[in-house]
């Protein structure tokens, strides 16, 4: 449990990391989301996260739950909107931008997180 631990905190600062040049890349391209949109990325892809690493850190086993459905959450949005919806915040839509490398690699990386953080949330969830 405790390399769980190690794991899922180190994941969600990752996540962190990646989401501010990602968001950067999204207002320097004005790919703007709906209102729904953007509460879901502020609550399920920034707030449980933090709040799953807060409760990790202190031992509580509803931590590794709550990376689990928040990672597993933001992975769905994430290649759902990125990968797979026709739009403007799809990848394949970018036209040539010098924030347009920053955003595909940034929502690559971000999905490959939340697939890790979503892993270690089950394993940590399983052991727990």
């Amino acid at each position: 449990m405790r390399n769980a631990r190690f794991w899922g905190i180190l994941l969600v600062i990752l996540h962190i990391l990646v989401q501010a040049p990602h968001a950067l890349a999204h207002s320097k391209l004005h790919i703007d989301l709906s209102r729904w949109q953007s509460f879901y990325v502020l609550i399920v892809i920034n707030l449980l996260p933090l709040v799953a690493a807060i409760m990790m850190w202190r031992r509580k086993r509803w931590g590794f739950l709550l990376l689990l459905l928040s990672m597993a959450g933001s992975f769905g949005f994430g290649v759902f909107y990125h990968f797979i919806a026709a739009g403007p915040d799809n990848v394949n839509s970018l036209g040539i931008h010098p924030w347009s490398n920053t955003f595909l690699w940034s929502a690559v990386f971000i999905a490959l997180v939340e697939a890790a953080g979503a892993l270690v949330g089950l394993a940590g969830a399983a052991v727990a």
